[in-house]
């Protein structure tokens, strides 16, 4: 069992390290074409990217250092809050880059590396949150859970930012990235909600600690 669940955290590890090499040169990539293009949903992307990577380096923290049971409740309670942060960050962000973008009236200039970039990323992203997810069920863990929905949405993002690039380079259509953005805020504060309040984990009844380890 401990060998099973060393593994499976070493995978965890590898996840996270993929995750902010991935996020740290996205980030870099995409903030600056969108200086370039004058486009505000390149500049945001590339800023989702980065807050991404700093969920992985909490969730690189929380699956690093081995901990008795009473640690590791302290240490999934506090990374769970952390990436519940960080999405919190993310909503403020797109909340007010969409309205900025539909107020300013702002469309970007066609970017046919941005377009490139966010493609590639909406192959990329889904793969490593199926990964992620099946870590997280298999040693429990609502962290590793909720930095997964993170990159489910910075895989909606990808799909955002690649129809609004495409729309704007082909039919002059501003506004449907700010739109489909502000779509998806309701969603995501959700989740950052309960990752900040420390949902337990289900069928959990032994502690009355938020996010709590239970057993494999």
């Amino acid at each position: 069992m401990a060998t099973e669940r060393d593994r499976l955290l070493r995978r965890g590890r590898r996840l996270e390290v993929f995750t902010v090499l991935w996020n740290s040169a996205e980030g870099i990539v995409s903030v600056t074409l969108g200086l370039l293009a004058g486009s505000i949903a390149l500049v945001g992307f590339g800023i989702d990217s980065f807050i991404e990577m700093s969920s992985g380096l909490v969730l690189l923290w929380r699956l690093q250092t081995r901990r008795d049971a009473e640690g590791a409740e302290r240490a999934e309670a506090v990374a769970l809050r952390l990436v519940g942060i960080s999405l919190l960050a993310l909503t403020a962000y797109i909340a007010y880059d969409s309205v900025s973008a539909l107020v300013q009236r702002d469309a970007p200039k066609a970017s046919p590396a941005g377009i490139v970039l966010a493609a590639l990323s909406l192959v990329v992203m889904p793969l490593l949150a199926r990964g992620k997810r099946r870590v997280a069920a298999a040693i429990n863990s609502r962290a590793l859970k909720a930095d997964s929905i993170q990159t489910d949405i910075c895989t909606y993002l990808s799909a955002i930012l690649l129809v609004g690039l495409a729309l704007n380079a082909v039919l002059g259509v501003w506004w449907a990235d700010p739109l489909a953005a502000l779509a998806m805020i309701p969603f995501i504060a959700r989740e950052g909600l309960e990752a900040l309040r420390g949902e337990r984990c289900e069928g959990c009844t032994a502690c009355g600690t938020p996010a709590c380890t239970c057993p494999n």
